[in-house]
């Protein structure tokens, strides 16, 4: 559980340096580069068997890492068009309803991850909850022609969630874990670069900038952490692939929300106390409902 724990906390100081950006004049893609970057190096530094190309090339996870990269960068693209194009609130929503997909399959493909009662009332919890604390007045209102960024967000980040569950279940993953990050963050700042230069050769100037380069060693460390324990909280949390990304996702919506209060003096409505509420009875039923299911006679 406190794999759990530390990955929210870190997924919270995420959401503190990117709500920064703006302030600062951040370039997004600029310091999202060096932030993968920088999390590959911490990935490289931290693994303690022999590195071989041989080794990464024959790895049964290679392909996952190599399309979990590429899609942590392109949905996060998306996902910075999206709170332009049609908001913050509804680019969350989409972003973080996505856990619809881990879910699902968890369920279908793992034998042990078994449908119940308290898992279909947490899991519904969730979605209430993430949906009510992530906006204002419980309403989403946006243009109709920006409809594909909200799917690409929420289909993309659903597959990269799902094959980054499926990458921790392959045998000797575990063991070679910050191996499969540095693969991971390689691709991702692989691509990244490729979208700058595609930058520089079209009309848009491009001018890399010192403060990209230290806000993005900044947003590397936590998020190379993020990661990393959630690796772990997958593998031996105690609980379900299945209850794990709910948990997680309504911690994360839900520390965030109060952060924002506290931090931001964002005001929270009505329905965003519901969301809370749904919020905190999603994450009591899930992690505790084996428990209270063995108390009953």
């Amino acid at each position: 559980m406190i794999d759990i724990l530390i990955t929210i906390a870190l997924f919270n100081i995420l959401i503190v340096l990117f709500k920064l950006f703006p302030k600062y004049k951040v370039d997004n893609l600029q310091a999202l580069i060096v932030n993968y970057m920088t999390a590959g190096v911490l990935g490289f530094c931290f693994y303690q068997g022999d590195f071989s190309i041989t080794e990464i090339l024959n790895a049964n996870w290679l392909y996952h890492a190599i399309i979990i990269g590429v899609l942590f960068i392109v949905i996060f693209n998306f996902y910075a068009t999206g709170t332009q194009k049609v908001g913050v609130a509804i680019s969350t929503v989409a972003n973080k309803m996505s856990l619809v997909f881990p879910v699902a399959v968890a369920l279908i493909l793992y034998p042990d991850d078994k449908i119940t009662a308290y898992k279909v009332i947490g899991f519904i919890l969730a979605l209430v909850g993430i949906y009510l604390t992530s906006t204002k007045g419980g309403k989403l209102s946006f243009d109709k022609k920006y409809l594909w960024i909200i799917f690409i967000i929420f289909v993309g980040q659903g597959i990269a969630d799902t094959i980054f569950s499926d990458c921790t279940k392959l045998p000797g993953a575990a063991a070679q874990t910050e191996l499969i990050f540095v693969v991971l963050f390689f691709f991702a700042s692989l691509v990244g670069i490729l979208m700058l230069g595609g930058k520089a050769i079209g009309k848009t100037k491009v001018k890399l900038k010192a403060k990209n380069i230290l806000w993005g060693i900044a947003v590397g460390i936590p998020n190379y952490g993020s990661l990393f324990f959630m690796f772990k909280a997958l593998n031996s949390s105690g609980l379900d692939t299945s209850e794990v990304y709910p948990v997680i996702s309504m911690g994360a919506v839900l520390s965030s929300a109060i952060i924002g209060m506290f931090l931001f003096k964002e005001k929270l409505g009505k329905g965003n106390w519901i969301g809370i509420i749904c919020a905190l009875l999603g994450i009591a039923i899930i992690t505790f409902g084996k428990q209270l299911i063995d108390l009953i006679p």
